[in-house]
């Protein structure tokens, strides 16, 4: 009687888990269209436009009296998102772990984001500035979310099922903006038929992607649960939770290691993510609808890509998957830079590259991660490994904006990434992992 008790409380458990998980994946699935239909294609070119009809006769705008050319303008968006995003982390980070209410603060910065996208439905003109506000909202927003959402996966997925658990939630991600992609490039094509503007087409599809973060971010609130935790008037506030957060994380030398390889590689894979379309518009001469085409043959073989990739971490280690993946970004962004222009079939074959080792290289940087935070640490450490991640990196978008605003030249800009995927394979190839998880006092998985 005992004994059957006792397999009936493991096999609720094991329901309640998958039920979980199941509900995990379905954030992904919401909030991908975002990065895919949003940050990756419509918004970077369109904005860049939108710059330009307000710049002056030398190229330049003035957000703030500064002058900034108009080319530069969506790249240093994102990176002013990043310094918002890392002064809010932390502190947010820091109160779910201490109240364990995470769900609360995730749907709250999930809505923000998402009406922030659907605003920029009102994005038209010379309105560059609305443009760059409603980015930074978005971004910061996403940001925010992001890590709270990545620090369920230690609690809703034992160690040997992470890497799969991971490598799931991307590919549903992934498949989420294939679908999406293939609207909004109907959309896009037939605008004229359906008797509305190039224009508008493009903000009916920024907006879209709002109203699907919005509707499918209902799922996961729905189906994650919140573990409260006995603490919870004990949260630190201003920079007094950030300053004992880092001092935290310094007991953790070898997790620091990891972070910072981390940061940055995943750098200049978000950099090459969100910067792609205006290197294949402004440098290539390619146009939209060749660049949604390429954004959504990353977006198919990515979902493959991810799933491949967590098998070969199960029979290689999720580490060293991730290092030859980075060898893989490393001569993917070499053979752009050589790219003739007007040449769309080499294009096509970047994006197929970079689709192989997209998804992977990722999903398998969360996973590997969660074994490296210490116990009840999981939103304030992945508060920090969200700064660099999804695209909300500043010294990636920062170095490609310089580097375009010095030599007026997105081919050298595109290039000097390669330096993000050399240094970062050379710092994570001296991480030893195995004795990061056990200094962080979790269970050493059998292969990692």
């Amino acid at each position: 009687m005992g004994t059957d008790t006792v397999r009936t409380a493991a096999s609720d458990d094991a329901a309640g888990r998958r039920r979980e998980q199941r509900g995990w994946y379905f954030y992904d699935w919401a909030c991908s269209v975002y990065s895919t239909s949003v940050l990756t294609v419509f918004l970077g070119p369109y904005l860049t436009s939108v710059a330009e009809r307000a710049a002056d006769a030398d190229g330049y705008v003035h957000p703030l009296g500064l002058p900034v050319r108009a080319g530069s303008f969506f790249a240093y968006s994102v990176s002013l998102s990043v310094i918002v995003a890392v002064l809010v982390m932390p502190l947010v980070g820091a109160a779910a772990d201490r109240t364990g209410r995470k769900k609360p603060l995730l749907g709250t910065a999930a809505y923000v984001g998402a009406a922030a996208t659907t605003g920029m439905f009102f994005l038209s003109g010379d309105r560059y500035l609305l443009g760059g506000l409603l980015l930074v909202v978005a971004n910061a927003a996403q940001s925010v979310a992001m890590m709270l959402y990545n620090s369920y996966l230690p609690q809703i997925a034992p160690p040997e099922e992470r890497d799969a658990v991971s490598s799931r939630g991307w590919a549903f991600g992934y498949a989420a903006g294939s679908l999406v992609l293939v609207v909004n490039l109907g959309l896009y094509l037939g605008h004229d038929s359906l008797g509305v503007s190039e224009s508008t087409a493009v903000r009916i599809c920024l907006a879209s992607a709002g109203l699907w973060w919005g509707g499918f971010a209902l799922v996961p609130l729905l189906r994650l649960r919140d573990r409260p935790r006995g603490d919870r008037a004990a949260a630190t506030p201003g920079l007094r939770q950030l300053a004992a957060t880092i001092r935290d994380m310094r007991r953790h030398p070898l997790t620091l290691a990891f972070l910072l390889a981390y940061l940055v590689y995943n750098d200049g894979i978000q950099t090459v993510i969100s910067q792609a379309s205006i290197y294949g518009s402004e440098e290539l001469g390619l146009g939209q609808s060749t660049l949604i085409g390429a954004v959504l043959l990353v977006q198919v073989l990515a979902v493959a890509g991810a799933l491949t990739m967590g098998r070969l971490a199960r029979r290689y280690g999720a580490k060293r998957t991730i290092l030859g993946s980075l060898v893989a970004w490393t001569l993917t962004l070499g053979a752009g830079y050589f790219l003739p222009a007007g040449a769309p079939v080499g294009f096509f074959l970047l994006a197929a590259a970079i689709g192989l080792v997209l998804g992977g290289s990722q999903a398998l940087s969360r996973s590997l991660f969660s074994h490296l935070v210490p116990p009840g640490k999981e939103a304030e450490y992945f508060s920090a490994y969200e700064v660099s991640d999804r695209g909300m990196s500043w010294l990636g978008p920062l170095l490609f904006g310089l580097t375009y605003q010095l030599t007026g030249s997105y081919r050298a800009a595109i290039i000097s990434l390669v330096a993000f995927f050399v240094l970062g394979f050379a710092l994570l190839a001296r991480v030893p992992v195995r004795r990061a998880i056990a200094d962080a006092g979790n269970p050493v998985p059998e292969r990692i």
